[in-house]
């Protein structure tokens, strides 16, 4: 019964504060495209349900395209970063599985994050700004990331969507230039570069980023 009373005004307040943060990216989507993908990134890292996140929030649009950033950047990030400790295994199972993996080792040591959440910072404006990336899929794609590539298409379906709508002529080669760079190639030089810079600093050392078996 009390569920029944609380549920949609709860329901009411995410759909809000998701348009709210839609159209906020709108506005300034350099600032919004840093904040969302950071923050959705982490979210998707952290036990907790970015996708869930995502789909309360409705989030769609300039906004999804940023969460999808954001979420790409941690699983490749964390993918690349660690392949020497993990090889195609740990590539394959954080890159299009889940950087939630790496949890035991950013608890044992926070430094391993600081370049995924770099990433993320990175790739959200890259996504808003100059590849106008949107998510007009479902709206739970946009938390997804590179996990079983629900995001790319999600992203895909959006574009179709768009274009039986007629908001779009045609999926152009700079869209899947775009998704691509946005979803695996820049994350991976960022994170290969930032990797090897703390691992040379000592702030990640042998066997930190090891998945246990």
């Amino acid at each position: 019964m009390l569920s029944k009373l609380i549920a949609p005004p709860i329901g009411n307040a995410a759909i809000a504060l998701g348009q709210l943060i839609m159209w906020a990216t709108e506005l300034q989507p350099f600032l919004m495209g840093i904040l969302v993908s950071t923050v959705v990134g982490i979210a998707l890292t952290l036990p907790i349900s970015s996708a869930a996140i995502c789909a309360a929030l409705g989030l769609t649009g300039l906004a999804g395209g940023a969460a999808v950033a954001g979420c790409c950047a941690q699983m490749v990030g964390f993918a690349v970063m660690s392949y020497k400790e993990n090889k195609i295994s740990g590539l394959v199972s954080q890159g299009i599985g889940t950087s939630m993996l790496q949890m035991g080792n950013i608890v044992r040591n926070p430094k391993i994050w600081i370049v995924p959440i770099i990433a993320s910072a990175i790739t959200g404006p890259i996504a808003t700004c100059i590849f106008k990336l949107q998510m007009n899929g479902a709206a739970v794609s946009s938390g997804m990331g590179t996990c079983g590539l629900v995001g790319q298409i999600g992203v895909y379906t959006g574009w179709l969507a768009d274009i039986s709508a007629g908001t779009k002529i045609s999926i152009t080669s700079m869209d899947w230039i775009g998704l691509a760079m946005v979803s695996f190639i820049i994350p991976a030089i960022i994170c290969i570069i930032g990797g090897r810079i703390l691992r040379n600093i000592g702030w990640i050392k042998e066997g930190d980023l090891k998945l246990e078996n």
